[in-house]
């Protein structure tokens, strides 16, 4: 079952990632889908106000992960976009943090197809579709199995 919800700016996006996030309970992987500008960086900085993370959130293109841990659960942040494969992925030692059974907090992955079969069977996806400068839909799809 999907869900889908209407943000009308950037604060919207925001508020609307911030309460999902206080929703949230560990462990939980988050693939978070959209073109470049769709506002996913947007959303992980709402996420982690949800999760009472008082640093600067900011894009991991470059390093690929950030983490968080001053909340009230640990954040890890990911920006797949320059890997082209799980291996890849698994060479630089982030397979662990995709283990539903060690990890200690939410993983937030942009570009997650890069690096296809990575994330556990059971992972959140949320869409996010610019349909204006301002206005956004977001989708939220639990993928997998559950139990």
């Amino acid at each position: 079952m999907q869900i889908e919800v209407e943000s009308l700016s950037e604060d919207m996006t925001m508020n609307i990632a911030e309460k999902y996030a206080k929703s949230i309970t560990s462990p939980t992987v988050i693939s978070l889908v959209g073109d470049l500008g769709a506002g996913k960086t947007t959303f992980a900085k709402g996420f982690a106000r949800g999760l009472s993370i008082k640093d600067l959130v900011t894009s991991p293109t470059f390093t690929i992960m950030n983490d968080y841990k001053s909340g009230r659960m640990n954040l890890y942040h990911f920006d797949m976009y320059r890997l082209t494969s799980k291996e890849e992925a698994l060479e630089l030692g982030f397979g662990e943090y995709f283990d539903l059974r060690t990890l200690d907090g939410v993983c937030l992955v942009e570009w997650a197809e890069n690096v296809k079969g990575l994330l556990p069977a059971l992972f959140v996806e949320v869409t996010l579709t610019k349909i204006d400068e301002n206005k956004r839909k977001i989708a939220f799809e639990v993928k997998g199995w559950v139990k």
